[in-house]
């Protein structure tokens, strides 16, 4: 728990723990003191700075966001999220749709783009990518524990001028710092719940003197919702020291070592007959007893932030070691178990990801009033990724004959700039960005190709990439704060390993491939027309040019070829409302404060994405991207009094959609309606925590992922209760 003051009538009049509250369409990251009355206002540890509503700041550090449509999702506004529950962490964000499974990974789509692994976003955890690899396997099999992230903070189609060129925006995790107001300060939560869910998160923190720690140890396990081998563990253990972080130079010097392994028990089918494992008659069944995955993950970063009178500059650089590794019977089929020859091997896939980077950003404040702002960066990125895919001699051996060896590399030196102009009411924020990248990618060992040489490919391209932001403030002179925006940006997607040389003897690249392309447009409003009322609409539409795909040719051949176009357009629109705001909070014009220390807040939120998405070109015109339901909506009730009580009901309801390209009968997913219940509780007077939570709550029967080997059920109705200590 920290306490904060903060001098300044805007603050005073909102209760801290809404993530909906008062717009902050024009607030600074540090905003200069003022001397107003102040109010204490509590609230879980916001260790960098406090952010209002759900919007970025216009102007954050080194980055501009003025223009491009970003989303904050707060944590410390809703109950405590238990095992990285990310139907309940991203209830108030419209656009992304969430591919659920019961194991720690994490798949989220943005629009219709696949949403496997969140390949088509950038994800960063504190501005590091945590991709295996940024362009050759754009995986993010790690996800930091929701326990220690302050907030996410989503940047839409724009985010490629400033993160990377995926176009599907970037997410980007802010992890907590360490307090300031104390010494020392600790917690530890444990929670238990239903299929033998197990979890603790414990964590020391404080400043003494220059220098703040903070360090936490994070275990879950679970026995998972089917009846065999969808068992997880996991262990977490990180550590960060700040040196001068009340300065105007902060050195930041963090440290994780991360490892999960989970049971991978295969997928179902509604069809019947011999080997198939039916939905319907066992859906807790497993199709795969052996198959299992491990994940050992190794990183550091050190960041250094410099302010200046008219400006900041960033040095963020990371060493991480990251190990992929998966064991998979052989035979068996679509929800069916396996079955001959193949039945007794498997695949023993062994993938090792080394990266280095660094990454400097400089901000410069220039002009009358330092009124303009100029971005500007440099990105080096050194992966060396050798993978190797062995066939074991039985279903569940832990080595076997090496069947393929390769070693695949990237070098990836991007640089950007962007410009914010102020013109009076009128803010344009033109940028570029060059995607530098160098891949290599060559086989060691093919059995496969018996009467083919080994494949290999050394590419290298330089792509520009041009984007706009405008936004226009509608409420300068007077009237509710709200503003209009427009952004138009380029992104694209690199090939990846398995495209530039295919594993598959069979398979062939043609010369001519190239990286797909995209480019989206968005115009929206946003502001606060009423006292407690924040909304958010906006129009989009999304061009994927030159897909990769793969064609089939005579004689059992196929060849890799830039095949599709399609196009996503819909609309996004979020609203939220604070029942209890004119009984609680003064007018922020008023100077008075009405309400007490600690006030109430009622927030009703409600958020939707209408999509309409198509496949113009290629072997799929005409037919749906998958992961692309015609509409996904989120809506809450969620009571908060301080950081003392917090109550929150949340659902998510979501179309049907495909789960491939082919629109094929059984990748289909049915509609689904999810509701959640989640309570936290601090005991008066103590050090004592409670949260509880009923998911599922209606037990809604459903799934939303499924895979080659079949579907992927969602759990049930479950319970989860946990107590914590904390000083």
């Amino acid at each position: 728990m920290l306490r904060l003051t903060f001098a300044a009538t805007l603050c005073a009049s909102l209760p801290a723990s809404t993530v909906w509250g008062q717009s902050n369409l024009a607030f600074a990251a540090n905003p200069p003191p003022v001397q107003l009355p102040s109010v204490h206002v509590e609230a879980e540890a916001e260790r960098d700075h406090f952010i209002q509503g759900p919007f970025l700041p216009e102007v954050q550090g080194t980055k501009i966001n003025v223009g491009k449509k970003t989303t904050v999702l707060d944590f410390d506004s809703l109950p405590r999220i238990t095992g990285n529950n990310y139907r309940q962490a991203l209830a108030q964000a419209p656009g992304l749709v969430l591919s659920e499974e019961t194991s720690p990974l994490v798949s989220i789509g943005y629009r219709g783009l696949e949403p496997h692994r969140s390949q088509f976003t950038q994800v960063l955890k504190d501005g590091v990518p945590i991709h295996a690899d940024q362009f050759g396997y754009p995986e993010a099999y790690y996800a930091p524990p929701l326990d220690t992230v302050d907030r996410i903070e989503f940047t839409r189609g724009g985010a490629g001028l400033m993160y990377g060129p995926q176009p599907g925006g970037a997410l980007n995790y802010v992890t907590h710092r360490p307090r300031t107001d104390r010494g020392f300060g600790a917690g530890t939560l444990h929670t238990g719940g239903s299929d033998g869910y197990y979890s603790t998160f414990s964590y020391v923190d404080g400043t003494t003197g220059p220098v703040g720690y903070y360090g936490y140890y994070n275990h879950r396990q679970s026995d998972g919702i089917r009846s065999a081998n969808s068992d997880y563990a996991l262990d977490a253990v990180h550590g960060r020291v700040v040196v001068g972080a009340a300065t105007s130079s902060r050195l930041i010097l963090s440290a994780e070592v991360y490892k999960e392994e989970h049971g991978e028990p295969g997928g179902l089918t509604f069809a019947t007959g011999p080997g198939a494992v039916n939905y319907h008659a066992q859906r807790e069944a497993p199709s795969r007893l052996f198959d299992r995955f491990t994940l050992d993950r190794k990183a550091f970063d050190l960041v250094w932030e410099r302010d200046f009178s008219r400006g900041t500059f960033l040095l963020r650089t990371w060493v991480i070691d990251y190990t992929r590794l998966s064991r998979r019977q052989g035979g068996g089929g679509f929800g069916t178990l396996p079955s001959g020859a193949a039945a007794s091997t498997n695949t023993i896939e062994r993938q090792q990801f080394d990266q280095f980077g660094a990454d400097a950003r400089l901000r410069f404040d220039w002009g009358p009033d330092s009124r303009h702002v100029f971005t500007a960066g440099a990105q080096y990125f050194l992966g060396d990724s050798p993978r190797t895919d062995s066939r074991g001699n039985t279903a569940d051996a832990e080595n076997g004959d090496v069947r393929l060896k390769s070693q695949r590399d990237v070098r990836y030196t991007p640089v950007f700039a962007e410009n914010l102009f102020r013109l009076g009411a009128l803010s344009v924020t033109p940028g570029v960005r060059v995607e530098f990248v160098h891949q290599k990618v060559r086989e060691l060992v093919n059995a496969a190709r018996t009467n083919t040489p080994l494949q290999q490919r050394n590419e290298r391209a330089a792509v520009p990439l041009f984007g706009l932001g405008v936004a226009y403030d509608l409420s300068r002179n007077s009237g509710p704060a709200s503003q209009a925006y427009l952004n138009v940006s380029q992104s694209y997607r690199p090939m990846i390993f398995t495209q530039a040389v295919p594993n598959g003897a069979t398979t062939i690249v043609n010369g001519d491939l190239e990286e797909s392309r995209a480019w989206q447009v968005e115009l929206g409003v946003r502001g606060e027309p009423a006292e407690g009322l924040v909304f958010d609409a906006s129009l989009f539409q999304l061009e994927f040019d030159n897909q990769i795909g793969n064609f089939a040719l005579a004689g059992g051949l196929s060849t890799l070829a830039n095949v599709g176009r399609a196009v996503h357009r819909g609309a996004e629109a979020a609203v939220s409302y604070n029942l209890l705001a004119r009984r609680t909070v003064s007018s922020p014009r008023s100077g008075r404060n009405r309400g007490a220390a600690v006030r109430p807040a009622l927030m009703l939120y409600a958020n939707a994405m209408l999509l309409d998405a198509e496949f113009k070109e290629g072997a799929n015109r005409g037919r749906t991207p998958q992961y692309a339901p015609q509409h996904v909506l989120r809506t809450g009730l969620v009571y908060t009094r301080g950081a003392n009580l917090k109550l929150a009901v949340t659902g998510t309801l979501t179309a049907d959609s495909f789960a491939d390209d082919g629109n094929t009968a059984t990748r289909r997913i049915p509609a689904h309606a999810v509701w959640d219940l989640t309570a936290e509780w601090r005991v008066p007077g103590t050090v004592v925590r409670f949260i509880g939570g009923l998911n599922n709550v209606l037990d809604e029967d459903y799934y939303s992922r499924i895979r080659n080997d079949g579907i992927d059920p969602a759990p049930g109705r479950n319970v989860y209760v946990g107590a914590a200590i904390e000083f």
